[in-house]
């Protein structure tokens, strides 16, 4: 029960176990993983890369471990159910959702972020110039059985 405020600089050494071998081929594939460099297999990243990577999830912890000792062990619990649940998107499939709930419960409705004046633009899946509200019910629909 650390009360870090900030990610670890330098962490543990991490081994890759990622199978990156094409299935039919057996050479590495390029096309879903990239270029294979040797360089980045051995050497270890930066570790402000690391920081940066672990920022939100160290945030997390300590408001739990925060939370924990002010208000006993029920806080954390109800705080990690509530994430959880509007986590979950429940509108239509097409719909883009800004997640309000989200940011507030992670303390991010203070905050501008790129995602908040592009809202989406970048992704061209969720651009509105095909809307197949149908279809995207029944694709959600089969996923479910």
């Amino acid at each position: 029960m650390a009360l870090r405020i900030a990610p670890e600089s330098h962490p543990e050494k991490v081994i890759s176990t990622l199978n990156t071998t094409h299935s039919e081929f057996g050479g590495h594939d390029t096309l879903r993983y990239g270029t294979r460099s040797i360089k980045t297999e051995v050497l270890p990243g930066h570790p402000l890369e690391n920081r940066l990577n672990q920022w939100e999830e160290t945030q997390w912890e300590l408001k739990l471990n925060l939370a924990r000792q002010a208000y006993g062990i029920h806080a954390p619990v109800k705080m990690m159910m509530e994430k959880s649940i509007v986590e979950k998107r429940q509108r239509l499939p097409l719909f883009p959702s800004a997640n309000m709930h989200l940011d507030i419960l992670m303390g991010k409705d203070e905050m501008i972020d790129y995602e908040d004046f592009l809202n989406g633009s970048t992704d061209p899946a969720m651009s509105t110039d095909s809307l197949d509200l149908h279809a995207a019910m029944e694709h959600k629909l089969n996923l479910r059985v």
